[in-house]
């Protein structure tokens, strides 16, 4: 949806360009999170903090800022999320690229990497498997964590593996990524045995679509979101079984889920043979993470 208003051809200051924005974004936000983007959006067209677009709020954008100002309050009123106008998103207070090609890292998923660091913290030597990389936030966070440890990562998308290479050579970590289709358990015989297994699968049926806030429908990479509306649970008996085949005695997966299914992902877990299946809730008490340990 193009902008189509008038101050975008009036002489415009770095004020009234914040306010312009701002007042864009009312019909997508509440007033708190139409401020925020706007700020954010003003400090990457100008480059400038918002204590000096405060100083110089009286200056001209022109030029090449104002072309800039124009594109990115189109993105923004199209409801593109903030992460991809900007090209980037934080997790666990390091910065990714993120672009439509994967999903933008949230702090619900800090979480579940909090869980396994504070479980695995006298650890050495792991071997990790994260299932769907996309940017690649958990395994470099989890290399970050634990130096030492071997981490491979998979995705079936092409570019997302692009994104999660990049992120990697960014943070300067060793990771071996992997494309492949980890629903097609016929190629799981290439992988290895791990000591933990973690993923944020895809997890919320197609049918669900319309009720989504459309920043994340219409912009959001659906192979990294949507499941059959038959099949919710798909990818967490996929997990299941391959863990039963690459996962040492003792070891641990650990997954993200949908909280309408969270009593659900355990069940299928203990009804598959593993021990002290945990559900663990997020900061908004939401049933969000399960942990499973195969059995020694």
């Amino acid at each position: 949806m193009a902008v189509n208003c008038s101050y975008l051809y009036r002489i415009m200051t770095i004020g009234q360009a914040f306010y312009d924005t701002r007042d864009a974004l009312l019909s997508l936000y509440d007033d708190r999170e139409a401020v925020a983007i706007a700020h954010a959006l003003l400090e990457h067209v100008t480059s400038m903090s918002k204590l000096d677009r405060l100083m110089y709020k009286d200056d001209v954008l022109e030029g090449e800022r104002l072309e800039a100002w124009k594109e990115v309050l189109n993105k923004a009123v199209s409801g593109m999320p903030l992460q991809y106008i900007v090209g980037k998103a934080w997790f666990m207070d390091r910065e990714y690229m993120v672009n439509e090609h994967v999903l933008i890292p949230r702090p619900e998923t800090e979480e579940l990497v909090h869980w396994v660091r504070n479980d695995r913290s006298d650890a050495n030597q792991l071997r990790i498997l994260d299932v769907g990389t996309g940017s690649g936030c958990i395994p470099i966070s989890l290399k970050k964590e634990f130096p030492d440890a071997i981490v491979a990562s998979c995705d079936i998308s092409v570019a997302a593996l692009d994104v999660a290479r990049h992120n990697a050579a960014m943070h300067h970590v060793d990771i071996t990524f992997i494309q492949m289709d980890f629903l097609d358990s016929s190629i799981w015989q290439w992988l290895e045995e791990y000591d933990i297994i973690i993923s944020n699968p895809p997890y919320i049926p197609v049918a669900e679509r319309v009720n989504m806030h459309r920043n994340v429908k219409d912009f959001e990479p659906e192979l990294a979101l949507f499941v059959p509306d038959n099949d919710a649970l798909v990818f967490y008996r996929a997990l299941a079984e391959f863990g039963k085949r690459h996962l040492v005695p003792g070891g641990s997966i650990y997954c993200e889920t949908e909280s309408r299914y969270g009593h659900e992902t355990r069940g299928l877990f203990a009804t598959a043979g593993y021990c002290d299946v945990i559900l663990r809730q997020d900061m908004h008490d939401n049933d969000r993470m399960v942990k499973a340990t195969r059995p020694l």
